[in-house]
């Protein structure tokens, strides 16, 4: 076969993962129902951090040195940013907190209501059209737009088929486990704020806002199992209001665009390889919100699977 591998899926793990195996010597296509620009990924705030349980939290300490290096060059799209995390869900530090930079716990008085911990760490954010842009460009080879009903397509043409496809891998693999989880954000013109700022909660709506430049991608909401890509106008309203409470100066930021996309969600990512037919198939899907985090890490792991 002239070629060794075959990529499924162009968005940040699928193209992190053809880098990795293409930098590791392989030769690389790549298929995608999606272009780059149009996949999940590109909607994605984002902002790299930890998971609380592996495999994920190995997956993005491997991850967070490869962005700090990207955030040196700017044409990656990638940063290192002050901000503020805060959290409902426990009164303790996160049991990562170790890992993150700059750390200052917040004093009671300084959170926002409901939120029972807070700090301000620098932590690498990420512009997404800008740096799946970089990505593609590093890889350096064509992305060929086909979409596959069957796995055994790609199969029939390579001896290893990695499937990266998101929340595609539901249909193509018959993974019931795996579900998308609506979100939607609101990228507005940037009134001047050049830190970020996170919440996790228990709940589905959130404030979050990340400063990319000239604008802010706000946040932010997770609905399970809708697939409706519109933008909902209620939603937008609800988390401009939410934002605004931390940051007033968002309030009366003009709004220049909606992104909506779909996490793909599963109780724990699926990184493992099966046969089918000739070709080992090697499954790096169902990361939900934490793509990028993830990336380079779940990648190191794809190549030591293939």
């Amino acid at each position: 076969m002239g070629t060794d591998v075959i990529v499924v899926g162009a968005g940040v793990i699928g193209l992190s993962t053809a880098i990795r195996l293409a930098e590791s010597g392989a030769s690389v296509r790549v298929w995608a129902a999606e272009p780059p620009a149009e996949t999940t990924s590109a909607v994605a705030a984002a902002l790299w951090g930890p998971d609380f349980a592996d495999p994920g939290r190995t997956w993005a300490y491997a991850t967070q040195p490869e962005l700090t290096r990207l955030a040196a060059d700017p044409a990656t799209g990638v940063r290192l940013c002050r901000g503020t995390q805060a959290s409902d869900i426990q009164s303790e530090p996160p049991p990562w907190v170790d890992r993150l930079l700059d750390v200052r716990m917040l004093d009671p008085e300084e959170l926002a209501p409901g939120m029972l911990v807070g700090l301000r760490t620098t932590a690498p954010i990420v512009d997404m059209p800008r740096y799946l842009d970089y990505l593609t460009a590093r890889l350096d080879v064509e992305i060929e737009l086909r979409r596959i009903t069957s796995l055994t397509e790609p199969a029939a043409e390579a001896a290893v088929v990695v499937n990266c496809t998101g929340v595609g891998a539901r249909e193509l693999t018959g993974d019931e486990g795996l579900r998308p989880w609506w979100g939607q954000h609101v990228v507005v013109t940037n009134p001047g704020l050049d830190e970020f700022y996170i919440e996790a909660v228990l709940g589905h709506e959130w404030a979050g806002f990340f400063p990319h430049g000239d604008v802010v991608v706000l946040g932010g909401i997770s609905r399970p199992d809708v697939w409706d890509r519109t933008p909902d106008p209620l939603v937008a309203e609800g988390i401009i209001a939410r934002c605004s409470a931390i940051d007033a100066r968002l309030a009366d930021a003009p709004v220049v665009g909606h992104r909506v996309g779909l996490r793909p969600w599963r109780a724990k990512p699926r990184l493992e390889a099966e046969q089918v037919g000739a070709a080992r198939v090697v499954h790096n899907y169902g990361h939900g919100g934490m793509g990028v985090s993830h990336s380079w890490g779940s990648a190191d792991a794809v190549v030591a699977l293939v």
